[in-house]
């Protein structure tokens, strides 16, 4: 048998490689911004085009690269970050496993000019698919400029599954915001197709965070500051009354590097319990401190999941912290929270032995005997009624007689087949006479009775259904009515959230929408859809936004669906409007001339019945 195992060529090796760390545009900004901050540079400049697929250029004056150290760069696992295994534990740099350059440029054509302070030339280095094509002697500043050009053109395969050029210069926002938020003593500018998207100057943590999400901000902030043996911490948490439904204002960092942690996240979302808006999300900015031997970061290829070494000592502690900032600014009743917050946790040392707990044991101790002891009370259990008897001995026949959803609709529906797809195209069905009464339960639910049995509608899942094929319906015939307004409204909102708003703006034209780009990251709403003008358009655009940009469909193939679907969840009426008679039977009416009327466009259930025999076994 002939031998079938072989090394891979390092091209291959890298590409394969890059599947790891280089998902997309935004991959590629954060492992070259981060080596400009390793290389201590005060100033970063990226340029992007085309959301990053054909361009992406990061220049820094850090202190630089030598020819030699420049070529040597793009081989895999070259790094200057670490020099033996002891250092993964005592990691303080952004990067340090040495695979990001070569990754890069395996999967692009990347340029690289870099001169050290101590040189009089620079280095030139071209490579294209791992392939050095020249490398040469140049005139340059000192510091590094990446210019990585035509991302993934050798694996047509990976450049077609980018999504459209706002959607990946959104995820380049966001990465350019978490290294902004952690390294406030560095300026960023980012400029996008020719047009400056931040240009953030050296300032302290707070001013960056108001330079980076606007000045409405400033005022949403209270400080937050507490130290222990075991973790510092340091930040900004954010307002009750200012929280927003969309999630991008929740931030954690330890040792300067921003990462993700679900479990910590619910400390502080504990913290704030019963004090936000429903379905809200609180602002944080939270800064962690703790010894590098105390943390791995080395869990994931992107680095941002962190394994903590007293995760639920540092949880106790977060949520501590939280509660006490937003005691001392009278958000929550408090007790006394002027005492030193500054305190010391005994941590246990895995060397220190552990003692078996002490107890005492009687051998002797009969219980049966205590009981007999103990004086017999006059109390005893009533007897089981004749209905509890039955049902004691017939239990079985308790759970008789409960259908299926898809046999209760097609009762009420008539003998018609139903498709419980959401995507189904259903027509107007016939039977639906009600007994001409409705009624509102916990101002969620809408009840009437049908032949068959109870109706329960969902009001807000109702509404939204009737709003998405309205909306869809004006897309189709361009019919969508647009109400000017009276006086126009302008709305600050954060790069990201920009970028997202003009990527749809002809869609949203298309719904009523009239809006024109008023610069420096703000719109102004000169008109609404018709169907939405009652509404704030604040509010309007806040949810549009967090359910555009929370929403699982392909948003590059299916835009229109996905505008329409976002904007009527966002106009439809809530869990808590108290309706009329006159608007629940309009509810009733425009749901049910609707193509698909027991789901919304998200596939969540509208309408339950509840059969009259049902009803009946329950008096029984």
């Amino acid at each position: 048998m002939s031998d079938i195992i072989s090394v891979l060529p390092d091209a291959v090796a890298n590409q394969i490689a890059a599947g790891e760390v280089i998902q997309r545009p935004a991959s590629v900004v954060k492992e070259l911004v981060e080596n400009g901050i390793d290389a201590e540079a005060s100033e970063v400049t990226i340029v992007i085009k085309d959301g990053g697929k054909t361009l992406i250029q990061v220049i820094d004056n850090g202190k630089g690269m030598s020819e030699t150290d420049a070529r040597l760069a793009f081989e895999r696992h070259a790094t200057s970050k670490i020099k033996s295994a002891e250092d993964l534990f005592a990691i303080r740099s952004m990067g340090f496993r040495g695979e990001a350059l070569a990754s890069i440029a395996a999967v692009a054509q990347v340029e690289l000019k870099t001169r050290t302070p101590e040189s009089e030339l620079g280095t030139a280095i071209a490579i294209e698919g791992s392939q050095v094509k020249k490398q040469e002697p140049t005139q340059a500043p000192v510091g590094t400029n990446f210019a990585v050009k035509n991302l993934f053109f050798n694996i047509p395969a990976r450049r077609k599954f980018l999504k459209k050029n706002h959607t990946e210069f959104n995820h380049i926002v966001h990465e350019i915001q978490r290294v902004a938020l952690a390294n406030p003593q560095v300026s960023f500018r980012l400029i996008h197709n020719n047009s400056d998207i931040y240009n953030l100057p050296q300032s302290n943590i707070r001013q960056r965070i108001v330079n980076v999400f606007g000045k409405k901000i400033n005022a949403n902030l209270i400080a937050l500051e507490t130290e222990t043996s075991l973790i510092k911490i340091g930040g900004f948490i954010g307002k009750p009354e200012h929280a927003r439904k969309k999630a991008g204002e929740q931030f954690f960092f330890i040792n300067n590097r921003f990462m993700r942690n679900a479990y910590l996240n619910k400390a502080i979302t504990e913290a704030y319990e019963r004090i936000l808006p429903p379905e809200t999300l609180p602002s944080y900015f939270i800064f962690l401190e703790a010894d590098p031997a105390s943390i791995d970061i080395n869990i994931h290829p992107t680095k941002t999941e962190i394994k903590f070494e007293h995760q639920q000592a540092i949880w106790q502690i977060l949520h501590a912290a939280v509660k006490q900032a937003l005691g001392k600014n009278n958000v929550v009743p408090s007790i006394d929270f002027e005492q030193d917050a500054n305190f010391n946790i005994p941590i246990r040392n895995t060397e220190t032995p552990v003692k078996a707990p002490e107890i005492t044991v009687n051998p002797a101790f009969n219980p049966f005997e205590e009981e007999k002891k103990q004086p017999r009370s006059n109390f005893s259990p009533p007897s089981p009624s004749p209905r509890e008897k039955n049902n004691q001995q017939n239990w079985e026949e308790l759970y008789k007689g409960f259908e299926n959803e898809k046999q209760e609709l097609e009762s009420f529906y008539g003998n018609k087949p139903i498709e419980t797809a959401p995507a189904a195209q259903q027509k107007i069905y016939t039977d639906t006479s009600t007994g001409g009464t409705f009624y509102q339960l916990k101002e969620k639910y809408i009840l009437t009775s049908i032949k068959s049995g109870l109706m329960i509608i969902d009001q807000k899942r109702a509404h939204e259904r009737i709003l998405y094929e309205y909306f869809m319906n004006a897309i189709a015939h361009h019919s969508a009515i647009s109400q000017k307004s009276l006086f126009p409204v302008t709305i600050d909102l954060t790069p990201d959230e920009h970028i997202t708003i003009l990527g749809v703006k002809d869609d949203l034209h298309q719904l009523g929408f009239d809006i024109d780009d008023f610069g420096g990251n703000s719109i102004v709403i000169n008109g609404m859809p018709a169907e939405s003008a009652h509404l704030d358009a604040q509010d309007i655009i806040d949810k549009f936004l967090h359910a555009l940009q929370s929403g699982n469909s392909n948003f590059q193939s299916k835009a229109k669906e996905q505008v329409a679907s976002s904007l009527a969840k966002a106009s439809a009426i809530g869990h808590k409007q108290t309706l009329s008679q006159q608007e629940m039977q309009g509810i009733f009416d425009n749901l049910f001339a609707c193509g698909t009327p027991n789901y919304t466009p998200e596939g969540k259930k509208i309408i339950t019945i509840i059969r009259t025999d049902e009803l009946e076994k329950r008096f029984e």
